[in-house]
């Protein structure tokens, strides 16, 4: 659905119709996707360039859409860039493994489920390419959402953050909305048409708190995410605001 809303191939009909049927409840979702898009440039360019960061570590990164984390580091870091992608979906793992036919030295897909966090720290793939020894950037973008309240993905974040050292950053972003009617009407759709295996539209409130004992940068609170670091008058807007992707970037103290 997503890669149907960003303009992409690799989608099927059954897709093509959620997503028709999404819009009629929320228009300005397509907004919305490319919004989300242009926040990971972004973040992952302002991390590179600015922070120096050249570890990046992936979660619930989905199919591989250009710009790809690594080849906005790469731009920057062309030599020492090292990024792992990890995800639970065996076409996306397909998809990503081809994509990095070419960069198998400094990049990597894993099949793993982001909630198991041990799994994700300790694969080969991380252990080969991660240094956490030195600062790490880890993206939750547009991803937290799909785990429901029962698997606590605010306790995934802490966990995720108390391996990092100091001066590492995370990205995080979820779909959200303080209009409860909404939250509940998109929630009990997504959970109908991926046969329950999704989370939960949040509150801001909801939102703010995956941020607890992180440091937030460039911005002094969660925003939705078009307005971290704006791009000006060109970057991508949502028309109307049913629903947002709200977060931000924090450093690790």
């Amino acid at each position: 659905m997503y890669d149907f809303l960003l303009g992409g191939r690799d989608n099927y009909p059954v897709d093509r119709a959620a997503c028709e049927e999404l819009l009629e409840m929320a228009p300005s979702t397509r907004e919305l996707a490319l919004v989300n898009r242009a926040f990971l440039a972004r973040a992952v360019r302002y991390l590179a360039e600015e922070c120096g960061i050249t570890q990046y570590i992936d979660h619930g990164s989905g199919l591989p859409t250009p710009p790809n984390v690594h080849q906005i580091v790469q731009e920057i870091h062309p030599r020492n860039t090292r990024v792992v992608y990890v995800d639970n979906d065996p076409i996306v793992h397909g998809h990503g493994k081809m994509m990095l036919e070419e960069n198998t030295a400094s990049t990597a897909v894993i099949l793993q489920d982001m909630r198991d966090t041990n799994a994700v720290f300790r694969s080969d793939e991380v252990r080969r390419l991660i240094d956490l020894g030195k600062p790490v950037a880890c993206l939750f973008v547009s991803v937290l959402h799909c785990l429901p309240e029962k698997d606590d993905p605010w306790k995934l974040v802490r966990d995720v953050a108390r391996r990092l050292p100091p001066g590492s950053y995370m990205v995080i972003s979820q779909l959200a909305s303080d209009d409860e009617q909404l939250r509940s009407d998109i929630t009990q759709f997504m959970h109908r048409i991926t046969g329950g295996k999704w989370g939960e539209v949040r509150s801001l409130a909801e939102v703010n708190r995956f941020f607890d004992g992180l440091e937030l940068v460039e911005a002094p609170a969660p925003c939705e995410v078009s307005l971290w670091r704006p791009a000006g008058d060109l970057g991508p807007r949502q028309r109307t605001k049913e629903w947002v992707e709200y977060g931000g970037v924090a450093r690790v103290p």
